[in-house]
């Protein structure tokens, strides 16, 4: 796109052209519909894990450690990537990457739902990690070179919203397919919403990039790829051990570090970096970036272990336990998008400050959950800690992006999602590490009591409360005292974990207390109207 000559004081090379500005909010729409897709296929995909798993035709027949691979392959590929995508966007073109990312996520999609087995579907997954990788950073960056500086809060918090209304929207969407159709569904209802996504943006949405990329740094994108793909899978692997300290873990992990301060000293030395590190010696931009990893570690903890309570301890069905989780997504769907209006009047410290600690407070609220309490509650604290995580979201992206110029927009959106999937992950990794340790600890001597129970299908019973229930199934009768103490002690094991997460956000909570700013001292100026802009945006 061409921009028109810059505005005086503005640090932004100059401000979109006439026809982009008047279709902007439809240009978002199109946006929010390739990244709806992509975050809704981790989450719709939990749903599915118990029917993938049973014996053809019905499922793959998939083992327990396939299933999770079906995950992390995804997870993995990802997230290796996410930062190099970003790259690309701003030498190649933010919109020819995009349309790249979707095809693949597309074709990914078709392949992953007529898999014939366990290990297709997870080649397949990675496939949809590769288009992933490029859809999710082109999205933001294209929509900080769509609207102008001013309007950028409000666009981010729409953007924010939708992040988290398709997580919570996942289990519902694949609920419904999975009461009507084959597992297949869950990844083929993809397709259409690709092709529509592609067609939307050949026509709509503008093509941009650095006019000025510099040279290549193929030393820096192959360190930042190999860094985050080792400290990724080393998490990944700790939560599956549930030891972090096993030394493939900590092999693997320190391995990843060590490849990433490389990458770091490489882009130091570098006189054509891929990232400026400098940018992290401003404490407000390294407060955003951990403030977004730390959200997410508790966001997508709490969507993990709250659908074991709700399935496996209070008897709800898969599409029951996904409506259950949508006020967590109703609140951010109606407060991110007004965050800025927050933000303008406490500052960006205040909000983000008050929005961990109603986090920490949520995450500690569910000690009140058991295994007869008023489903209400649950709800509320949800509503809650969604209010909480829509008054972070916005204001932290915002903080990154608009620390980088607009011709950088696809490297910021890449270290911003980058952070966000590592906290994700930890957040699964870590969250379910505690979780399934205390469990097993506290189910042990229900299941030391079973009398004639083989040594191995008892360590095998104590891994999961479903292990657990699927084992008192079989006993019959005599198993539902070994029922009522697996349910105890899950409830046990949630209880512990949402106080390490509760900590967790407290420690976010300081972190934005000290180094975030505050409100500014004077109001910026207002944009003058532009005089080609008739329409009112929507409110």
């Amino acid at each position: 796109m061409a921009p028109s000559p810059s505005r005086s004081g503005d640090p932004r090379p100059g401000r979109t052209d006439a026809t982009v500005h008047r279709r902007r909010w439809v240009i978002l729409s199109v946006l929010m519909l390739s990244l709806l897709i992509v975050v809704l296929d981790n989450s719709i995909l939990n749903v599915a894990m118990k029917t993938i798993a049973t014996p053809a035709p019905a499922g793959l027949g998939a083992t327990q450690s396939e299933l999770e691979w079906a995950i992390n392959a995804y997870t993995l590929v990802f997230a290796g990537l996410l930062f190099t995508s970003g790259l690309l966007g701003d030498r190649l073109g933010r919109k020819k990457v995009l349309l790249f990312g979707l095809a693949v996520f597309g074709a990914g999609s078709v392949l992953a739902a007529f898999a014939a087995t366990p290990v297709e579907l997870i080649a397949f997954r990675a496939l949809m990690g590769l288009g992933g990788a490029f859809v999710m950073p082109a999205t933001l960056a294209i929509l900080m070179n769509v609207f102008e500086r001013e309007e950028q809060p409000r666009a981010i918090g729409i953007w924010a919203g939708g992040v988290g209304l398709a997580i919570a929207v996942g289990p519902i969407a694949g609920g419904l397919l999975l009461d009507r159709f084959w597992w297949g569904s869950v990844f083929l209802i993809n397709v259409p919403v690709v092709l529509i996504a592609l067609v939307a943006m050949v026509f709509l949405v503008p093509d941009s990039r650095d006019p000025a990329p510099g040279r290549l740094d193929p030393v820096g994108v192959a360190l930042s790829v190999v860094g985050l793909v080792l400290l990724i899978y080393g998490i990944i692997k700790g939560g599956q051990l549930a030891d972090f300290t096993a030394p493939e873990v900590v092999s693997t992990v320190l391995g990843g570090l060590a490849v990433l301060a490389a990458f770091v000293v490489h882009q130091k030395r570098s006189d054509h970096p891929s990232i400026d590190i400098g940018y992290f010696r401003n404490p407000a931009f390294s407060a955003a970036v951990t403030a977004m990893a730390l959200v997410f570690f508790a966001l997508t903890g709490v969507t993990f272990f709250i659908v074991f309570y709700v399935q496996s301890v209070r008897g709800y069905s898969p599409l029951e336990s996904g409506t259950l989780i949508l006020p967590l997504a109703a609140a951010q769907v109606i407060f991110a998008p007004r965050a800025r209006h927050v933000v303008a009047r406490f500052g960006a410290r205040a909000v983000c400050t008050a929005g961990m600690l109603t986090v920490a407070v949520t995450m500690a609220g569910l000690l009140v959950l058991d295994v007869s309490t008023p489903m209400w509650l649950m709800e509320v604290i949800f509503f809650l800690q969604g209010t909480g995580m829509a008054h972070i979201m916005p204001p932290v992206t915002v903080s990154v992006m608009q620390a980088l110029p607009r011709e950088k927009a696809g490297s910021g959106s890449a270290l911003n999602n980058t952070f966000r999937q590592v906290g994700g992950t930890l957040g699964v990794a870590v969250l379910g590490s505690v979780l399934s340790t205390t469990y097993r600890d506290a189910v042990k001597g229900a299941l030391d009591a079973v009398p004639a129970l083989p040594g191995p299908v008892r360590h095998a019973a104590g891994e999961s409360i479903e292990a657990t229930l699927g084992v008192a199934a079989r006993l019959g009768p005599a198993g539902q005292p070994l029922v009522s103490a697996a349910q105890d002690a899950f409830v046990h094991a949630m209880h512990l974990t949402a106080l390490v997460a509760s900590g967790i956000a407290l420690i976010g909570a300081v972190m934005v207390a000290v180094f975030l700013p505050g409100r500014p001292a004077t109001a910026a100026p207002v944009a003058a109207p532009r005089p080609d802009e008739t329409e009112r945006a929507p409110k």
